[in-house]
């Protein structure tokens, strides 16, 4: 209810005629936009309008913020007036909500709410989409609004996403003649009614983002479940809302052309033999044409290695995935990976709510420190493997970016150990840490030649390693142990 009174307050005072004479804002800004800000910290704001019945009006806008008007926009005249067309230009400063009043003598048309921020986009399939059950979800915060999906900006509060009645086709069900159909009506209200899944980690992203910088954050859901990189390939641009990358370009360019950055997450569908050699080649494609596309070439893209499965197909084409989203973080940058397979499901492969939450603070702890945010600046990015060296009967793993040291809950879990042709040995029989950076695994006898070393092999394994910030190891491997 809430984000509906502050929309329909919002579009009362959009344009607000007196008698005879009237004054309207026609583009420019819209109720609870949030506008990238540049790398002043300011956004540029162009606003439109008409004006009809006045003579030689005196325009001028007034910028308003929460402790009264804006220093240096307390009256600012318009910039140009023809044929009772006129236009202005402003340079807000990061921050809000704010209130943009243009005014003559009497005669007001105002736009309410407006934020001046970072924009994030939430792409991939339906981890991103949100799945998770709609209890005890992130709450909605002030600063943090959406895009949503049929192109108004709203208040953020989950479900983010919706599609079935998104404004581009591609997101809509198709009917029984097989071709798309919105959502409309009564059955849009019914599917509403009935909606127990959408929660998803965009949400405590933002909330995090904002609690830590101050900063508001605009979110622009573009998630589709159950769909490949094949589906999200750049080549289909041209179909626009007919396909998902076109979809997303669209909705970049309608809210200004520039974002802050891209959350991704992503792999599940393409974990099978036909698809799964071609993922990195695939996905670091993607990665290029959202920088080219949006004429931002260090566009940092932040994303969630895929994490668990209640399935046993398929297996080693999902590790090989895992392993390549690994493998991809060091020549994505800017941005960076985050891992899921110690997060807990609701289902048989989406994240549960509470573990989506911690997600969004762990690509927060990204971003926030990439960013360069004083409250970030001594995080790091969680362990990343150095080094797999064994020596007699014990295998020393070391790593970097651990915040603190590594910690488990309960005995360690998730390492298995596997010999030349991928047979998993029996060896390990205690693991225990060593140093704030070191991992120890102690074997019953000196392992072959040829041995591997996995972390989180298969599709549902126990995996409980994190650093003090609850940044967790991303699965790996098969990777070789160096035998000293």
């Amino acid at each position: 209810m809430l984000p509906f009174l502050i929309l329909a307050w919002s579009l009362v005072c959009f344009c607000l005629p007196l008698g005879a004479q009237s004054l309207t804002i026609t583009s420019g800004a819209s109720p609870n936009q949030v506008f990238q800000r540049g790398d002043d910290g300011r956004a540029i704001v162009k606003l439109q309008g008409f004006i009809r019945s006045l003579s030689s009006p005196n325009l001028q806008v007034h910028v308003l913020g929460k402790n009264g008007p804006l220093e240096g926009l307390e009256a600012k005249p318009v910039d140009t007036l023809t044929a009772n067309q006129w236009s202005v230009t402003l340079a807000l400063p990061t921050g809000g909500p704010y209130r943009l009043e243009v005014r003559a003598g009497d005669v007001l048309a105002a736009v309410e709410n407006i934020l001046v921020g970072d924009l994030w986009v939430l792409a991939g399939q339906s981890n991103m989409e949100g799945y998770g059950d709609l209890i005890d979800v992130e709450q909605p915060h002030g600063l943090v609004h959406s895009f949503d999906m049929t192109d108004r900006w709203v208040l953020a509060e989950e479900p983010l996403h919706l599609l079935v009645n998104a404004a581009d086709r591609v997101h809509w069900r198709l009917n029984a003649q097989k071709q798309p159909e919105k959502l409309e009506g009564q059955a849009l209200a019914s599917y509403l009614r009935n909606r127990k899944k959408g929660a998803g980690l965009g949400l405590p992203f933002a909330t995090a983002m904002v609690k830590r910088t101050g900063v508001p954050v605009g979110l622009i859901p573009c998630a589709h479940g159950g769909t490949s990189m094949d589906q999200w390939s750049p080549e289909l641009r041209d179909k626009a809302g007919d396909s998902l990358y076109g979809a997303t370009i669209r909705r970049i360019r309608a809210v200004g052309g520039k974002v802050r950055g891209i959350l991704w997450y992503q792999g599940e569908s393409d974990a099978n033999p036909r698809l799964a050699p071609q993922f990195q080649e695939k996905f670091e494609r993607l990665v290029a044409a959202f920088r080219a596309d949006t004429a931002q070439p260090q566009l940092p893209f932040y994303y969630v290695q895929i994490g668990r499965f209640i399935n046993d197909s398929n297996i080693d084409a999902w590790n090989l995935v895992q392993e390549m989203q690994r493998q991809a973080e060091s020549r994505l940058a800017p941005g960076g990976m985050v891992a899921a397979v110690d997060t807990s499901l609701d289902d048989l492969i989406h994240v549960s709510t509470g573990d989506l939450k911690r997600l969004g603070i762990r690509l927060a702890n990204l971003a926030c420190k990439d960013l360069g945010a004083p409250s970030c600046r001594d995080f790091l990015r969680g362990p990343r493997l150095e080094s797999v060296q064994a020596s007699g009967n014990l295998i020393r793993l070391t790593f970097s970016q651990v915040n603190g040291q590594l910690r488990s809950t309960g005995r360690i879990s998730g390492f298995s150990l596997h010999d030349a042709s991928g047979k998993a040995l029996p060896l390990i029989y205690k693991a225990e840490f060593g140093a704030p950076n070191e991992l120890l695994l102690h074997l019953i006898t000196k392992p072959p030649e040829g041995a591997t070393l996995r972390y989180g092999a298969g599709k549902d394994p126990y995996c409980n390693i994190t650093d003090q910030r609850d940044m967790a190891l991303p699965a790996f491997g098969p990777l070789p142990v160096e035998i000293r």
